[in-house]
């Protein structure tokens, strides 16, 4: 059995929806937003259809809900948004860090964690899915998400003249030669 997508994302208690159109919007950019979370979530290597469906169909969910309050942004920006929101929303609940003011690290080293446990062959049940987990897993993610950034150390660097080479020679004996040929021409 088939249901479209109008069906599953549409709420059974808003029957003064117009057909073909979601929260207001076209259903061509609820589908489009719908290819890419989905191309996201693909790319965080999450094969399993009926998770992907679920984990998809959460996210625009809450772009939908989102929708008719920004009328001026499209779908699949709303969408975007919404991913990354409960991405890192995850991440911070697992690694126990806070979201706020991460500058996106959060999420950056996050994912580049699920990658490092191998999420897609062992824990694909566990993504995005509320706790508690189970302790390998969180002290995996943990484990990883530590390894996943770089160490940085303070430096100093000072200017230095800018070596131009043999061009900057050359150019220095352009403006003789100039003259030069201005008179053997003449």
């Amino acid at each position: 059995m088939d249901l479209s997508l109008e069906s599953a994302l549409n709420p059974q208690d808003s029957p003064s929806e117009q057909p073909g159109r979601i929260a207001g919007r076209p259903l061509e950019e609820w589908n489009a937003a719908y290819a890419k979370v989905e191309s996201y979530f693909h790319a965080l290597r999450l094969r399993n259809k009926v998770l992907l469906n679920r984990q998809v169909i959460h996210v625009l969910k809450r772009a939908m809900r989102r929708a008719p309050l920004e009328p001026q942004r499209h779908a699949t920006e709303l969408a975007a948004e919404e991913m990354d929101a409960v991405v890192t929303e995850w991440f911070a609940q697992v690694l126990q860090e806070s979201p706020a003011g991460t500058d996106h690290m959060l999420s950056t080293r996050g994912r580049l964690a699920l990658l490092i446990v191998d999420m897609p062959g062992k824990w694909q049940e566990q993504f995005l899915r509320p706790g508690p987990w189970p302790e390998p897993f969180v002290s995996a993610m943990r484990d990883a998400y530590l390894r996943a950034g770089p160490d940085f150390q303070l430096a100093k660097m000072t200017p230095r003249p800018l070596d131009l080479g043999p061009i900057a020679t050359l150019t220095g004996f352009q403006f003789p030669y100039k003259k030069w040929a201005v008179i053997w021409i003449a």
